[in-house]
């Protein structure tokens, strides 16, 4: 992400208490100051298109902060954690991951949340003959090898793995598992013809040009899919972490995701994000005022 400096504007004495005392009764909850900042994110590689579309929405609200992003699977993600990986948020793919590294008291647990949801999806590559119509098929002969995520750190792996089991079909297909150690690398291996089939999430589904979504499981099939997020204790810029993690739950946010097929969980409530101008005088010849960004909720 660019950094921005933070834009000047060139005010008047009484504009500026006049408007200073118009919003003493609003109270921010966390703002950024001048100066650059970094927060790392720790992330599911499921979420990368969705959170690197909202860099530069998070740029123009934030200058002088840079995102910087380190997607993988969440189990993998979870252990570079816990063996001391520098990072300031954990955004996991599922509840498993971010349970233990609160069990390890790694995280802030006021600012964990569930800030998202999914759904698992069968897919095919655009010019398969099987005629893939659902996930029972797959135990069929004409299909010779299925790409799952690695079922004891790849979320969707887990999740597959349950709904093949309430299926009562996971020992009959489980010798055609060709395991990724990601999403995005069961993705691939469909893709590219290495796999007939593959079980991935809808937002993966529906970023590929070479594969086709050919059935979605039911959801009372498998555990919930829902990404829980999180600040780690050993952030090294705390109040950025913050600010960006609620960010993450804004309706500007709310509306990159679903543009990329994430759901919001129907107990969550969105916050709304009112930018405001917070004076900030300097001396000089001449008076100014510094533009800053602050979030409240409703």
């Amino acid at each position: 992400m660019k950094r921005k400096h933070l834009f000047v504007f060139l005010i008047g004495f009484v504009v500026t208490f006049s408007l200073a005392a118009g919003l003493q009764f609003l109270t921010p909850r966390i703002s950024l100051t001048q100066g650059d900042a970094i927060v790392l994110v720790s992330a599911a590689a499921s979420l990368q298109d969705a959170l690197e579309e909202l860099d530069s929405v998070f740029e123009t609200s934030y200058s002088g902060t840079t995102v910087n992003y380190n997607f993988g699977s969440s189990g993998a993600l979870q252990q570079q954690i816990e063996q001391g990986a520098p990072a300031d948020i954990f955004f996991s793919a599922a509840t498993k991951q971010m349970d233990a590294l609160q069990e390890k008291n790694l995280i802030l647990p006021d600012t964990r949340r569930d800030l998202l949801t999914n759904r698992l999806v069968l897919i095919v590559p655009n010019n398969s003959t099987l005629g893939l119509t659902s996930f029972s098929q797959l135990s069929g002969n004409n299909v010779r090898r299925i790409a799952i995520g690695e079922p004891r750190s790849v979320p969707v792996g887990q999740y597959s793995e349950e709904l093949f089991t309430k299926m009562g079909i996971l020992s009959q297909i489980k010798t055609k598992f060709v395991l990724g150690n990601s999403v995005r690398n069961v993705l691939a291996a469909v893709e590219s013809g290495n796999a007939d089939a593959g079980i991935v999430y809808a937002t993966d589904a529906k970023i590929s040009d070479k594969v086709k979504q050919v059935a979605t499981a039911p959801e009372n099939m498998h555990s919930p899919i829902v990404y829980p997020i999180a600040v780690l204790k050993s952030s090294k810029n705390l109040q950025v972490a913050k600010t960006y993690e609620q960010f993450l739950s804004s309706n500007e946010a709310k509306t990159i995701f679903e543009k990329f097929g994430l759901g919001l969980p129907s107990n969550f409530n969105w916050a709304k994000i009112v930018r405001v101008f917070q004076p900030n005088l300097f001396l000089g010849s001449h008076t100014r005022a510094r533009c800053s960004h602050y979030l409240f909720y409703f």
